[in-house]
């Protein structure tokens, strides 16, 4: 039985095909501090859909090879199911947010789901193209290949972070009788003198200075600066419960100049830290917005 499969042609390029497939899918998955997808079924969910993917790429390739287009009827399925693994992530991360003391936002869940999504066809695509060098170039020619994708899915894992459009400076964190300022941008009105002594005491304050136009806009958008919060407050702590408004982390923007305030209540109150934090958060897909690259500020950019 062994020997009359090994016989078949297409045999070992199917097993690298699958095999980088699922590497490529374990590797891509990580649970990091926000704890998410969870361990163990989280987990074992997106190991077992990035199975479904590497076998869907891999067959795809003989049966392109046997005539049988039926192949693409299978590849235009399993879009449609990763479409719903999006639309899963979303409805299960927006449940949960509902009970966040700092919550991801909109965008931010809408950026991780599509992530999920995504990957997937990162693994069909690293499949496919596996499989396909198996048999044109033997087995050593798919491992090559297999090893490229894995690259490639490295270069595509990870976006940029704020770091690459801002720069971020400490606060200070001042109480001017019931107003709130980190330097000299306002963030609320803090009326309860017990929040006021904790926000004395506890309170940090950081300033974003966007490197260009683009990044003015990019972080001026409310998904992006809700991420922020998230990500600092899941890392450094914070300093809050349900039903305290007024200590609340908030992100402030200076109208006049783009930048922006941001004032949070870690329980790690460490300044170098929280502003590698900051610089580390990811910048969220759908807040990204390129003014500069309209055609009236590039004449413009020329004419001066």
């Amino acid at each position: 039985m062994l020997k009359q499969l090994l016989t078949n042609e297409y045999v070992i390029p199917l097993f690298l095909g699958v095999a980088f497939g699922i590497i490529n899918r374990i590797y891509l998955l990580r649970t990091d501090y926000r704890q998410y997808p969870t361990y163990p079924h989280g987990q074992l969910i997106h190991i077992s859909l990035g199975v479904i993917a590497a076998g869907l790429g891999a067959v795809a390739v003989p049966s392109f090879l046997k005539e049988d287009y039926t192949a693409i009827t299978f590849l235009s399925l399993a879009a449609q199911q990763f479409r719903d693994v999006r639309n899963m992530e979303r409805n299960t991360l927006t449940e949960i947010d509902q009970m966040e003391l700092v919550p991801r936002g909109k965008s931010y869940i809408e950026g991780i789901a599509m992530v999920f999504e995504g990957r997937n066809y990162l693994v069909i695509f690293s499949s496919f193209l596996t499989t396909f060098a198996t048999v044109l170039f033997t087995w050593k020619g798919g491992i090559i290949v297999g090893i490229v994708t894995l690259i490639v899915s490295h270069l595509l894992k990870s976006g940029k972070t704020l770091e690459h459009i801002v720069d971020v400076i400490p606060g200070h964190v001042r109480l001017e009788g019931v107003n709130l300022y980190v330097d000299d941008i306002y963030i609320m009105n803090v009326g309860s003198t017990a929040a006021q002594d904790i926000i004395a005491e506890k309170g940090v304050g950081y300033v974003l200075i966007p490197k260009n136009d683009n990044a003015k806009v990019t972080i001026a958008h409310p998904g992006q600066r809700q991420a922020i919060l998230h990500d600092a407050s899941t890392i450094l702590g914070v300093y809050t419960d349900q039903g305290e408004p007024s200590l609340t982390p908030l992100v402030k923007r200076d109208l006049k100049t783009g930048r922006l305030g941001v004032f949070l209540l870690p329980y790690d109150k460490d300044i170098t830290k929280g502003a590698k934090v900051i610089e580390g958060s990811t910048i969220i897909e759908s807040s990204i917005r390129m003014p500069q690259e309209a055609k009236v500020n590039q004449a413009k950019g020329r004419e001066t």
